[in-house]
């Protein structure tokens, strides 16, 4: 071995010496920085013709191990999604009031119970009937809230989506930026590790916000995709966007760096996951329960007030617009009712039996005469003769008795449609009004659907997790019945068949059912289409997307005229059974309040909503479930999050007992380094000792 060979081969050793003891002296100095990755060098020995010459510094290099990074983003992801998720059903929770607390919602119910209870035993007590009514508009103004500002917490959501989504832009490009950084350390035998742990960091937080794919790049730095593999950072940052209206599912697309068309991503967790989670499921679920629940609570009310009149009687009684046209309307009864006009001493003065089945009237128990379904209103004030009349119009029937000082009352006897008697089903004498709320219109396949030609609905389908699978455009045709309008909504080419099937129940009600294994969601994006001039639309009478079931909890309020003249709640029964010359409705009978306080423990059919299906059951009964399910909802996304947070503090232990700086083994690098740099400089004396010795011989 030459001597410069030698000398080469120590001068190595030492520079590789002096590396190591930089890299240990950085480990040690950031021990306990956040997010520092020790780092080590890469030794190569280096070999000519056979001949060791030393050794070289091929890079430096952070200890990473690839497995526990990703389990480390990936229950960091899923941590965050549940944290969101708990944070916003605590926050709905809470709405509700304390279950154990005088303000919970629900035990406003039993106020309205025990109210109409006390008016029963004192029927003409102002007071009782006045506070019957208040306990009344209390519950409804609750639900009302409630409502309003779960749909504020959507727009808290929507809002922190935004911002989550811009945040994630940000990272995206300086992640990219980083790249560059790194690529031009490696290239240049340099230390990127400083350029690589800002990266890192950067990834951790952006894991955060959305499910990752990350993987190394060959020439230094990472690529960032999403789940499908859609690039989002490496050779240039994706800028992604957060698409959503009120009425469709929100998702988030991708805008290439290179330009061109923005393309729908799946983002299966992070925040931003729990968040969309919460504004396109959970929220709007509570919502929609809380409707269903006060509909079929208002439901509960008037079929009991309905069949039930004021003392003395009322001289009018308005309906409630169906957003049916009288034939519809009417055509959907069977069974038997009857309208009578009495004085004010509640004796009656005509009598008017109605025979849906057979569509028939007959006048004080004398001949039947027909009538038909389109004409039934003036069918039915001739049948009144001087004593009242009836209009129908813009969707509602009014009944008015003559002369001045007479009232109307009516029995509901047999009559049904879509389970609702007929001044149940019109609305005549509702204690509860309110404005498309009943989607159980009692139209059948065969009724005339009645929309205008020519008007449009746009809807869209989605993946359960928000992406578009594509949007569709049903434009009514002239004329045809509801089995003509599903077919058309339900058409594979131009309608939602590939997705699923719209059908109508036996009760009138339109639902969509999803085909699997898509199981695709369904929103309107838009409708102007109108069941006659000025008529509901087909979303609004049938409570099709969100937009419309969230809202209708907060459509409801107690009748203005009952407010404002508590006299005319009805807390009677109409008594058909005396003698004519005797008062069918009489001062001082509470059987109509003992109805309406008997009302939690009447059966209700629920459709689907929230956590239950369509299920049959007592309002009592269900107002326990929907409470129940509103606490387990909040306390399952709390042991989610806990689970979850457990599983991410175990993933990041194990990983930064890998990536960590341990004081002990660095030290023991420490003194390694120093040994090799002591032997590399004794071989450099010892060389030029030899060199010496070799001069003083020549």
């Amino acid at each position: 071995m030459s001597l410069s060979v030698a000398l080469n081969t120590a001068t190595s050793g030492l520079q590789a010496a002096q590396a190591g003891l930089r890299a240990v002296s950085d480990n040690i100095a950031n021990v306990n920085t956040p997010g520092y990755v020790r780092k080590t060098v890469d030794q190569q020995q280096l070999v000519a013709n056979g001949v060791g010459m030393g050794v070289k510094i091929s890079g430096v290099k952070r200890v990473t191990d690839q497995y526990l990074q990703m389990a480390s983003l990936t229950a960091g992801s899923d941590a965050s999604r549940w944290s969101a998720v708990s944070q916003y059903l605590d926050n709905a929770q809470g709405l509700f009031g304390n279950p154990s607390g005088d303000n919970f919602f629900f035990s406003r119910l039993d106020d309205i119970w025990s109210s109409f209870a006390a008016a029963a035993d004192d029927p003409s007590s102002s007071l009782s009937r006045s506070q019957a009514i208040s306990n009344v508009e209390d519950f409804l103004s609750e639900s009302t809230r409630i409502n309003s500002q779960v749909v504020e917490l959507g727009h808290t959501v929507d809002a922190q989506v935004d911002a989550d989504v811009s945040r994630a832009n940000d990272l995206l490009k300086e992640i990219n930026r980083l790249n560059v950084d790194v690529t031009r350390a490696k290239l240049g035998g340099g230390d990127a590790s400083g350029s690589e742990n800002m990266q890192s960091q950067l990834i951790d937080e952006l894991s955060t916000l959305m499910n990752l794919r990350v993987a190394e790049r060959s020439q230094g730095g990472v690529t960032i995709r999403s789940t499908e593999g859609v690039m989002l950072a490496g050779d240039g940052a994706a800028t992604l966007t957060y698409n959503r209206t009120d009425t469709t599912r929100g998702y988030i697309s991708a805008t290439p760096s290179t330009g061109g068309a923005p393309q729908p991503i799946d983002v299966s967790g992070g925040e931003i996951r729990g968040l969309l989670d919460l504004r396109d499921e959970k929220l709007p679920a509570l919502s929609n329960q809380l409707g269903e629940f006060i509909s079929r609570t208002a439901d509960a009310i008037n079929a009991a007030h309905n069949a039930s009149s004021a003392v003395p009687a009322p001289g009018t009684l308005a309906g409630r617009d169906t957003g049916l046209d009288q034939a519809s309307a009417i055509g959907g009864f069977s069974g038997t009712s009857t309208v009578v006009i009495v004085n004010s001493a509640g004796v009656v003065q005509r009598r008017v039996d109605i025979n849906f089945t057979a569509n028939t009237m007959s006048v004080n128990g004398g001949g039947a005469t027909a009538f038909g379904d389109g004409t039934f209103a003036a069918d039915l004030t001739t049948a009144l003769g001087a004593f009242g009349g009836a209009s129908f119009s813009g969707g509602a029937l009014t009944i008015n008795a003559a002369p001045s000082g007479n009232g109307v009352a009516i029995s509901e006897g047999t009559s049904d449609n879509a389970g609702k008697g007929f001044s149940h089903f019109m609305g005549l004498n509702d204690l509860v009004r309110s404005t498309n709320t009943n989607y159980e219109t009692g139209l059948s396949g065969t009724d005339p659907h009645g929309f205008l030609a020519g008007g449009q609905m746009n809807l869209r389908l989605a993946e359960p997790n928000g992406k578009p699978l594509r949007d569709v455009s049903i434009t009514v045709a002239a004329g045809g019945d509801m089995n003509s309008l599903i077919a058309q909504l339900n058409n594979s080419t131009n309608g939602v068949g590939l997705y699923g099937q719209f059908a109508l129940d036996a009760n009138g009600a339109l639902a969509f059912t999803p085909t699997a294994p898509l199981n695709a969601n369904i929103s309107v994006i838009n409708d102007n289409t109108e069941r006659g001039a000025g008529g509901p639309s087909i979303s609004e009478l049938f409570g099709l997307g969100v937009g419309e079931r969230s809202a209708r909890a907060g459509r409801f309020s107690v009748d203005a005229t009952i407010v404002s003249d508590p006299t005319k709640l009805a807390l009677g029964r109409l008594d058909l059974t005396v003698p004519a010359t005797q008062p069918a409705l009489r001062p001082g009978d509470g059987t109509g309040a003992a109805a309406i306080a008997a009302a939690g423990d009447s059966m209700a059919t629920f459709l689907p909503a929230g956590d239950l299906g369509t299920v049959s059951m007592t309002i009592a009964r269900y107002a326990a479930e929907f409470g129940g399910s509103i606490g387990r909802n909040a306390a399952a996304a709390e042991t989610r999050k806990t689970s979850s947070e457990a599983v991410q503090n175990e993933a990041i232990a194990r990983r930064q007992s890998v990536e960590g700086v341990n004081i002990d083994e660095e030290l023991v690098r420490m003194t390694t380094y120093q040994q090799a740099f002591n032997a590399s400089a004794r071989m450099i004396q010892a060389t030029k000792d030899l060199f010496d010795i070799l001069s003083g011989l020549i």
